[in-house]
């Protein structure tokens, strides 16, 4: 979307978490599409910044988290930070991992040690733990991750296998070795299946299912309403 105009980006976001924020949705996450091999690039980062702020001001009524493409905890905290976000998702938190972008090492340290240095241990940090669009590039299993995500002072963690079955799975693995810490279903939720992932786990990520079908790249509106209510709908009858 570097195409777009700072003006339809902010329509963009307000008019998509308005959305999520009427279906009754708890939380949504801003997240950049610049494919960046090292650090945030100063002008994503600049225009992430002002768009989370834009969206925190514009739909108050709704809690807001951050991630970027980059493999950069300091440019995901500094941008929650500035527009008073409530977590920050990271991917390849611990251990190592191969990526499209190419190899990267776990973050976890530096992310605490920033967060420190903020002052804002009230930004909750969600580790991705084996996250499925990379491959590991050590053999420790999803569980032994996720003692290590643990151990490093994730608040939560994401879980997401290869497939339902592997991902319902590996919750259980890692419940069975003893993390305490809130987990979340990170990847092919839907309708139908949200109930039994809200049993396995502690909440969920869900986008695709709840996308308008015969959206084309010139919409604002991405996100179809009717399909986020009935999404809450059966959240709740499991809650």
């Amino acid at each position: 979307m570097r195409d777009k105009s700072m003006a339809w980006l902010e329509d963009y976001v307000a008019t998509n978490a308005r959305v999520f924020a009427d279906a009754g949705v708890p939380y949504v996450k801003l997240q950049d599409q610049t494919r960046e091999a090292g650090p945030m690039a100063a002008s994503s980062l600049a225009m992430t910044a002002a768009l989370a702020r834009f969206l925190r001001a514009e739909v108050p009524n709704i809690g807001l988290g951050i991630i970027v493409e980059a493999h950069d905890p300091v440019a995901s905290l500094s941008i929650a930070h500035a527009a008073g976000a409530d977590f920050v998702r990271l991917k390849v938190f611990v251990g190592a991992a191969m990526t499209a972008q190419g190899p990267r090492t776990g973050m976890g340290a530096k992310a605490l040690a920033f967060r420190s240095a903020l002052g804002r241990d009230d930004i909750a940090i969600l580790a991705d733990v084996h996250d499925r669009t990379a491959v590991p590039m050590s053999s420790e299993t999803p569980e032994f991750a996720a003692e290590w995500a643990q151990k490093t002072g994730a608040d939560g963690l994401i879980l997401t296998g290869a497939d339902w079955a592997d991902s319902l799975a590996r919750i259980r693995q890692a419940r069975e070795r003893g993390i305490e810490r809130p987990i979340l279903l990170g990847g092919s939720v839907t309708t139908g299946n949200v109930g039994e992932a809200l049993d396995a786990a502690n909440g969920v990520i869900v986008s695709t299912a709840l996308m308008r079908k015969d959206a084309d790249a010139s919409d604002v509106l991405r996100w179809d309403l009717d399909l986020c209510r009935r999404f809450m709908d059966a959240a709740s009858v499991t809650a």
